[in-house]
């Protein structure tokens, strides 16, 4: 049994292992004084990938990698799922400052199909970006689901009517799918006051015609992913991160290591899993390349791939 999400005497929500979310600020500035970390390179260029399949067969779905955690996903029966879209040049509150991408959205947002839903794991400015949320509403009203705590915000942000989940809680997607808000290790917040107010987690999407996939959104080791493996049964594909992890003393609390990304796949019983996270935003202190090269060292004989941007793999549900 998935368990709800409880808050502190202060209000705030505590992580599945009852913990505190996020670091200390004095922990912050002390990474901050550390230094930038590996130089990425900027101004890359995506090698050009075929178009998303229009059509998917049976039990399966087609995941496009946009970049970081945005995934285009399109059903076999034909509907189309987007994950923390984010089409912004920077993932910050500011458009001249903070983290820049390194290389452009492997899809703009003129060349998405209609998308049919939207599911975004938690309120940190990497995973739900208001322009790109503002722009999908208005294109097509899309249903979004998200964690406890963020429609009003999101409401006052000009994308009326998202649909707030507790972990365990279930929520229809046009098609007749079911997406399912499931606990994960991490935080949300938008500021410095508002840590944890609002509610993080991932989606456990189970298709109409049978078959689950997961997407984790952030987090770090722990039981937590054990339990959601074991209460679904297994998936049959994981999208799960594999960057931002350094330095590792500040960062365990919130990401995974790759090493423990492979430990994830096996803990939610999924049978593919696709590498997200990475090369996008530096945003924390490992070389760009890196979480993918230790990845592929770890993975052994796990079907644990990292998708080419803008590459569409169709995969058995």
């Amino acid at each position: 049994m998935i368990a709800p999400a409880t808050r502190d005497a202060k209000g705030r929500f505590r992580n599945p292992d009852g913990g505190p979310a996020g670091q200390p600020l004095t922990r912050v500035a002390r990474m901050m004084w550390e230094g930038k970390g590996a130089p990425w390179p900027q101004g890359l260029v995506n090698p050009p990938q075929p178009q998303p399949p229009g059509l998917v067969p049976a039990g399966h779905a087609a995941f496009t990698f946009i970049g970081h955690a945005s995934f285009l996903i399109r059903l076999d029966d034909g509907t189309t799922i987007l994950t923390d879209p984010i089409f912004s040049e920077r993932c910050s509150p500011l458009s001249w400052w903070g983290p820049k991408r390194v290389r452009p959205p492997a899809l703009a947002l003129d060349d998405l199909p209609r998308i049919d839903a939207v599911l975004v794991s938690h309120g940190h400015y990497d995973h739900m970006d208001l322009p790109s949320l503002r722009a999908l509403h208005a294109r097509w009203q899309p249903r979004l689901l998200t964690g406890l705590g963020h429609a009003e915000f999101l409401t006052k942000a000009g994308i009326p009517g998202a649909i707030e989940l507790n972990w365990g809680e279930a929520a229809p997607l046009p098609g007749g799918h079911r997406a399912t808000y499931v606990p994960m290790r991490h935080f949300s917040a938008r500021g410095i006051r508002d840590r944890a107010r609002a509610l993080w987690g991932g989606f456990a999407v189970e298709a109409a015609a049978g078959g689950r996939f997961l997407f984790v959104g952030d987090t770090a080791a722990g039981g937590h992913l054990d339990v959601i493996g074991r209460h679904f049964g297994g998936f049959g594909v994981a999208l799960i991160p594999i960057g931002a992890y350094a330095p590792t003393w500040f960062m365990q609390p919130i990401h995974v290591t790759p090493e423990q990304a492979v430990e994830a796949q096996a803990q939610l019983r999924a049978r593919t899993a696709l590498a997200m996270h990475f090369g996008t935003f530096q945003l924390t202190r490992e070389a760009m390349e890196e979480p993918a090269r230790r990845l592929l060292a770890a993975r052994g004989a796990q079907d644990f791939r990292v998708p080419g941007f803008g590459e569409s793999l169709v995969l058995a549900l």
